[in-house]
């Protein structure tokens, strides 16, 4: 098979997928590490994301212009040492972070509860695992994101099995996570990707419902 028959056998990711895909990983790089110089110059100058789901979508997808515009706005006036400071005293802590970024945290409704034991074996079977010098599980929500942005454009997964996984592993956990940082006196920068992550999951959520 020739090469061109090989690309043409590959199926395109639509432009709406691929946005959301972008935001699965640009919220997965914020939440992970704090944003350099050039990431927050990049933010504060981006055009935001382009509607997801057109009219049927209006009120999620107006609240998602408006995280992302707090971002932006966030960024105008961000410094990376004090972000950099906020990022170790939320999400590491000396000792005890002040919010914890991994998602089971927020699941676990009995002591047999144990949805980071599902998730690993959901990613098995997908042939992902953690590689050896990670040194974070796989809930933590920068990991999830991740792993939502490999579903649409890397798998290329239908949309049935990204909202199994969205709705399994996701989506409430992330959703929780979302509102304890929001709640946090020192998330001064943090609080906006928060807003745009609880932005994103209304957006997919309302989709997946229509779909």
């Amino acid at each position: 098979m020739s090469d061109a028959n090989a690309q043409q056998s590959v199926p395109a990711v639509p432009p709406e997928d691929e946005a959301r895909a972008n935001l699965y990983g640009l919220l997965a790089r914020l939440f992970y590490a704090p944003p350099d110089a050039n990431l927050i110059s990049e933010l504060r100058l981006a055009a935001p994301p382009p509607d997801e789901g057109g009219e049927r979508l209006t009120a999620e997808g107006e609240a998602l212009k408006a995280a992302w515009a707090g971002l932006a706005e966030a960024c105008g006036s961000a410094f990376p040492a004090r972000i950099e400071e906020e990022h170790l005293q939320l999400f590491v802590g000396v000792g005890k972070a002040e919010v914890t970024p991994y998602l089971s945290a927020y699941l676990v409704r009995s002591e047999s509860d144990t949805p980071l034991a599902r998730l690993r074996g959901q990613l098995a079977q997908w042939g992902l695992a953690r590689r050896e010098e990670a040194v974070e599980p796989e809930d933590h929500v920068s990991a999830l994101c991740e792993t939502m942005r490999w579903l649409i454009v890397g798998r290329k997964a239908t949309l049935e099995v990204q909202r199994q996984f969205f709705e399994e592993y996701l989506r409430l956990g992330a959703s929780r996570f979302c509102s304890a940082v929001s709640a946090c006196e020192n998330a001064k920068f943090y609080r906006h990707p928060a807003k745009l992550l609880q932005a994103l999951l209304d957006v997919e959520r309302k989709a997946f419902e229509i779909d």
